[in-house]
């Protein structure tokens, strides 16, 4: 049986290109909804679009694998980092 600490994960991803003002945002948070994850979508000062979602491994794979095969004409560069999990997240949501 696995330690449900360590079951779940945090991922942080900053993706850069074309990747405001395309629906990049809400095309995530409908992605996000097909998938066991929760955090948030929000556009950065800088251009790029941060996504943070916490799930286990294997989902939050597949939820990354579906943003990129659905937005990559978009996307020039990601930058993820994992993290450990917070538990803050009831939901997925787009911030502002």
């Amino acid at each position: 049986m696995s330690d449900p600490d360590t079951s779940v994960q945090r991922r942080e991803i900053y993706f850069s290109g074309r990747v405001q003002g395309v629906g990049f945002r809400y095309t995530t948070r409908d992605i996000a909804t097909r998938h066991a994850v929760t955090g948030f979508v929000q556009n950065l000062a800088d251009g790029r679009v941060l996504l943070v979602a916490e799930g286990e491994p294997a989902e939050l794979d597949r939820l990354v694998a579906a943003v990129n095969a659905e937005l990559a004409r978009h996307i020039t560069a990601v930058d993820s980092h994992r993290r450990t999990a917070t538990g803050e997240f009831v939901n997925f949501e787009i911030r502002r």
